[in-house]
């Protein structure tokens, strides 16, 4: 505990010390009257006219955070300043000196050469990264959060990024605050600024004016910032500051350092450190053997700097962002926007997919379908009753209060509306489960009329109304209320009860403690049917080894309805009171065997995904409420719609921009085969730098001269990254998609171990050979025997690509994509072109004979052979391939 409120005071002292400037005008505010800070602010109660707010976003901007944007100059100084190309420069000013300065016939064709490498290296990742952070913008536009302002004198939806400071805004449980405001009204409105703070406790808001002029500014009761959410309740709100002049992004700087990384980013990392390792370990022993044998130590040093530059794939963050982004825009297509490139490769590897029923398992068009007394009989005073509820309450108004307004509105029960007014309510929240609103009839009577789920109204309530009569709420009363409910909840309806109380305190405000002693007088019925495309969607996950389950606030008959109706077991079925009951261990063990969870509080959500994810398992949570936003946030891969709270989506990784699973299930299908390009390309790239390190120590020990030289050894790495461009674009095994896809560093390094000798044996057997049969075993004849080597590791790396690409036989089982089939082939079509033609001398190489064209071509087909042999051994073992 003394850490947390450590952390919470160090982060609040450094969040405050970036921040004075807005701090201190933000802090005026709280100390001034509403009229004052209105008039400050040259607006009025009833909002900006559109003219004013149009001329206020040209003064002020629009309301975003623009910090750590970056630049084309900035990605272009990305792409040419980086550990290759600077090793390529440094090479390049050595050739400067030994073939032009101290050389008497200067040769710049080398020098030209390294240039070219530089050129296109840096070309290409430059026009990568601007691919890719254009794809990532043009996704972050499909989706946008609203907020409600006054503008003209009408409450009207603009877009969060149109909000001006002046701006009139209204809020309820959901909302994200879109600037930094000072509070007008509130009702109950609780305010979740963890973002902000690091404390996880909601902070209530009130409009007065504060007198603690000690209090830190995110202690003010009356002031709201960017970045915090309503939890519950309702206000309204005067715009103070937007974008970077709003607290939260005066500190994005130092808040924006706090994300953890995803278990995409950790095993990156990893096979960083992996390769590191092995360079780290491996060049000294290399410059040290190649400068005792050869005697040359700038010449060892130079070719012990190019092999640790060979070592290391620095085309490595230029296949990760183009595979991920060319993902991202792939799943777009299926209807799935990616927030988070990070999260494509969590999607992939999901095999737990929590979600609420409503919406995804059903057609999320609730309709009324009953309105009745406890004993099940129609009854339109119910109706009325629920009408008055739903009406005049000034929250969030959800599809349920929708279809009883449009229900009335069809029996032309709105008219009674005008006989009462709107005198205070006490909003929905997810503990309580129900809503109430007072009211004033024309003869100044109040009412207070409550809406919930039934437990929790039935437990407020100690009379019940049956046959016109008000009774004690006893246990036959209460048999029959709960025969009535039970009878028409298993029938798939969802139920809600509706209670009165006419003794109401005729002044004062009204809280939670009015809730008290209601008559319970009846139900409402609403039927939201299952969609036609569920259950062809759950089964399409299971075959994808993802497994369902249903985590909903819900009633039990409701959820079981739905349930066996889209083929999800119902053989088991847990509430939030059976989960409260349960401790840690036994709520793991029943996991297994329970795919439905019913009358989940959002703490209960967030306790379930969570225990899956201790069992093991990468748990995707897909929701779209407010209750949604604990477990989306917990996660592994938080998922959410377009049309969900602000809340839900600003906590998502991931957004469908239709609500069904079906296109979940593409989107699956695209994050592992993006997954899998990834993967393809670095166990070539571990594997093959393995086998490269034994190569250059045997060729060290055993040749009188370098194997290659430095500009020879950087132009193969280069050709071998440019061969594997394609690898994005690359088509996908079927069988590989059909079940979740872990990161797994080990298997990495298995496949390395596997694979990596193999390549040197055949590196070796191309050493005997031109050795022996080409004869190139002299100092004099050194640049002959480079050429043969970079001919064959070059073509050897490259033709492989097509072995390890496909767990099955490559181009007749398995074909490769057209993008990869082409850089392919015309990077092996440029290794054959230079080592047998004259652009060999460029690279300090000889031409190499035509008689060495059979010996290439055996020795080419028996690794490939090989490769194709040892890859079902290793499945065999192994029991998987990439």
């Amino acid at each position: 505990m003394i850490t947390m409120k450590f952390l919470f005071g160090y982060r609040r002292r450094e969040l405050q010390k970036n921040s004075l400037g807005t701090e201190a005008e933000l802090r005026s505010f709280a100390f001034q009257t509403i009229e004052n800070v209105v008039s400050h602010l040259s607006t009025t109660l009833e909002g900006l006219s559109l003219h004013e707010a149009r001329d206020r976003l040209d003064r002020y901007g629009k309301n975003v955070i623009t910090t750590k944007k970056r630049t084309s100059l900035h990605r272009l100084k990305e792409a040419v300043i980086n550990p290759f190309n600077v090793i390529l420069m440094l090479v390049a000013v050595v050739t400067y000196f030994t073939d032009v300065v101290a050389s008497s016939k200067p040769d710049y064709l080398t020098i030209g050469i390294i240039l070219t490498l530089v050129s296109v290296s840096s070309l290409v990742s430059f026009v990568q990264s601007q691919r890719s952070d254009a794809a990532a913008e043009k996704l972050s536009r499909m989706i946008s959060n609203e907020a409600d302002v006054w503008r003209g004198g009408e409450l009207v939806s603009i877009t969060m990024e149109e909000v001006v400071p002046g701006d009139i805004v209204r809020l309820s449980a959901g909302d994200m605050l879109p600037a930094d405001v000072r509070f007008l009204t509130t009702k109950d409105t609780f305010i979740d600024q963890a973002a902000l703070t690091g404390e996880s406790n909601p902070v209530e808001k009130f409009s007065k004016m504060q007198d603690d002029p000690d209090a830190a500014l995110t202690d003010l009761q009356n002031l709201g910032f960017m970045g915090s959410n309503i939890v519950s309740g309702t206000a309204t709100a005067l715009v103070l500051a937007t974008g970077n002049h709003t607290y939260f992004g005066s500190m994005a700087k130092t808040l924006s350092g706090d994300r953890a990384k995803t278990s995409f980013e950790r095993g990156a990392d990893s096979v960083s450190r992996l390769l590191v390792r092995m360079m780290v370990m491996i060049i000294p022993f290399v410059l040290l053997i190649n400068g005792l044998t050869k005697g040359d130590w700038v010449s060892a040093f130079l070719f012990t700097t190019s092999v640790a530059v060979g070592l290391t794939p620095e085309m490595l963050p230029v296949i990760l962002t183009s595979t991920l982004a060319r993902g991202a825009v792939s799943m777009s297509k299926h209807q799935v926007i990616v927030r988070t490139l990070g999260a494509i490769q969590a999607f992939g590897e999901m095999d737990i997919l929590c979600t609420d029923k409503t919406g995804t398992l059903t057609e999320d068009t609730i309709a009324l379908e009953k309105y009745m007394n406890l004993h099940g009989e129609y009854d339109t005073r119910i109706l009325r009753y629920a009408y008055l509820n739903s009406y005049f309450q000034t929250g969030l108004k959800n599809q349920i209060d929708i279809a009883i307004i449009n229900r009335a509105e069809e029996y032309g029960i709105q008219e009674i509306r005008s006989g009462y007014r709107h005198i205070d309510e006490i909003p929905f929240d997810f503990s309580r489960r129900r809503m109430s609103v007072v009211l004033q009839l024309a003869d100044g009577k109040r009412q207070l009329i409550t809406k919930g789920a039934v437990e929790e109204v039935m437990d407020i309530s100690t009379c019940m109304e049956i046959e016109g009569r008000v009774v004690p709420m006893d246990e036959e009363a209460r048999r029959i209320a709960l025969a009535t409910y039970h009878r028409h909840n298993s029938e798939g309806l969802r139920i809600l009860a509706v209670a009165r109380k006419n003794d109401v305190p005729s002044s004062g405000t009204f809280s939670l403690a009015d809730e008290q002693g209601m008559v319970l007088i009846g139900f409402v019925g609403f039927l939201d049917p299952p969609k036609e495309s569920a259950r062809a969607a759950i089964t399409a996950l299971d075959r994808h080894g993802v497994r369902t389950v249903v985590l909903t606030g819900d009633s039990e008959g409701v959820t079981l309805a739905v349930s066996s109706k889209v083929g999800i077991s119902t053989t088991r079925l847990l509430t939030g009171r059976d989960i409260d009951r349960m401790d840690d261990e036994e709520l793991q063990a029943a996991l297994p065997t329970c795919d439905l969870y019913a009358k989940l509080s959002p703490s209960q959500k967030e306790r379930v995904v969570k225990a899956f994810q201790t069992a093991g398992h990468t748990v995707g949570y897909l929701g779209d409420g407010i209750n949604d936003a604990l477990a989306l946030r917990q996660a592994d891969v938080g998922i959410s719609v377009d049309s969900a709270v602000d809340i839900a989506k600003e906590t998502a990784d991931i957004i469908l921009l239709k609500k069904d699973l079906m296109v979940l299930e593409e989107g699956v299908i695209e994050g592992r085969r993006t997954f899998g390009n990834i993967m393809k390309y670095l166990q070539m790239a571990v594997s093959g730098n393995l086998g490269n390190i034994i190569s250059v120590i045997a060729a060290s020990i055993l040749l009188p001269f370098l194997p290659m030289l430095p500009v020879q050894i950087l132009t193969q790495n280069l050709l071998c990254d440019f061969s594997q461009m394609g690898m994005p674009f690359d088509n996908v095994d079927n069988e590989y998609i059909q079940k979740p896809r872990k990161w797994d560093t080990n298997s990495i390094k298995s496949f390395m171990v596997f694979f990596g000798p193999l390549s040197s044996v055949f590196d070796i057997l191309c050493f005997a050979i031109l050795w022996w049969v080409v004869k190139a075993n002299t100092l004099e004849l050194a640049p002959l025997f480079q050429s043969g080597w970079f001919v064959f590791g070059t073509v050897s790396q490259v033709l492989v690509i097509h072995i390890i690409r496909t767990a099955r036989v490559p181009f007749l089982q398995s074909r490769a994509s057209l993008p990869l089939l082409f850089s392919t082939s015309v990077v092996a079509a440029l290794a054959l072109v230079v080592s047998f033609g004259d652009f060999a001398i460029g690279l300090d190489m000889m031409r190499l004979p035509f008689s060495f064209v059979p010996w290439l071509a055996a020795i080419l087909a028996g690794y490939l052979l090989c490769i194709q042999l040892v890859k079902g051994k290793y499945q065999r073992r192994y029991g998987e391939w990439i």
